[in-house]
Order: C-alpha cells, then sequence, then structure tokens
C-alpha cells in the first residue's frame, strides 16, 4: 500500500462537498422555480378561495338526495282506484231560497250545496262540466249546520237564469 498522504484525501473530501453543495442548489433552484410558476399561475387565472357557508341555524340538516322516479315491475293493485270526488259528487244540490233566486237574476250567480271536502277549483270544473258554462269566479262557505254552500259567479256570456231553467231550480 502506498503510505498516506493527507492533502490528497482533503482535496477529494473537499471535492465531494463542493458537488453536494452544487446539488443542493440545484435542487433549491428548481424548488424555487417550479413555486414561481405555480405563484404566476395562480395570479394569472386568479385565486380560487373557498368560501366557508355561514351557518345561520344550530342545527344541521343533510342536503336532499336524488331520487330516481319508480319504475315498478308490475301493478302493486289489480284495478287502479276511482276518484273518491267525481263532478257528480262534488255538487249535492242547488239552493232554491228567496235570497238565491235573488243571486240568480241579479247578481247572475249561482247557488250550490258542495261536498265539505271539494275547493273551489274542484267546484269550478263540477259547474263547468255540467252545465256546460264559464265560471267567473267561486266564492265558498261552510254553513252553521255544517254543510258547504258556493256561490257559482258566470261570466257575462252566460245567463244564470238560463241554467236555472234547464236545472229545473225555477
Amino acid at each position: 500500500m502506498p503510505p498516506f498522504t493527507g492533502l490528497k484525501l482533503t482535496d477529494k473530501v473537499k471535492k465531494a462537498n463542493k458537488e453536494a453543495k452544487a446539488k443542493r442548489t440545484e435542487a433549491y433552484k428548481e424548488k424555487a422555480k417550479q413555486k414561481a410558476e405555480k405563484a404566476a399561475k395562480v395570479v394569472k387565472s386568479g385565486a380560487s378561495m373557498k368560501v366557508k357557508k355561514k351557518r345561520t341555524s344550530c342545527k344541521f340538516r343533510t342536503p336532499r338526495q336524488v331520487k330516481a322516479p319508480k319504475a315498478p315491475k308490475y301493478a302493486r293493485r289489480l284495478v287502479p282506484r276511482m276518484p273518491k270526488l267525481d263532478k257528480y259528487n262534488i255538487l249535492k244540490c242547488p239552493v232554491t231560497t228567496e235570497s238565491a233566486m235573488k243571486k240568480i237574476e241579479e247578481i247572475n250567480t249561482l247557488v250550490f250545496l258542495c261536498n265539505l271536502t271539494a275547493n273551489k277549483k274542484q267546484i269550478r270544473y263540477a259547474v263547468e262540466t255540467l252545465y256546460e258554462v264559464k265560471c267567473f269566479k267561486v266564492n265558498t262557505l261552510i254553513r252553521p249546520d255544517g254543510q258547504k254552500k258556493a256561490y257559482v259567479r258566470l261570466t257575462q256570456d252566460y245567463d244564470a237564469l238560463d241554467v236555472a231553467n234547464r236545472i229545473g231550480i225555477i
């Protein structure tokens, strides 16, 4: 073996240290370059910051799920149910009191006793289909005896007196 010389070893160590330092600086420069590119991209496109939703209640309710429409493989009932309120079941009978006759003659309004569960739209539909007239307005009230009364005002095209004659009130 050749005799040990301290100078050559220190030169090798210095050279290795220089190479390691050069690698570190290259890696550092590369990271800095990537960081700068990222910052430039954010500046160019505008930073998209996530905004937290402001909560106004103390309860957390999960959002509604999208439900697929039902598509059954077979009908659960053999025969579909008939509607409980058809046009014949909505209107019970016309009212024939003196005040009702006065409304027929003066205000062009027919007065009916109706099913308690019928609403104004159903009453309008029943009168229009049964008596072939156009309704202008429907007012309802529930009498003290528990029956529903409907005041059906007809349009100017139709005369309530003629309809009352057809029904058989007058």
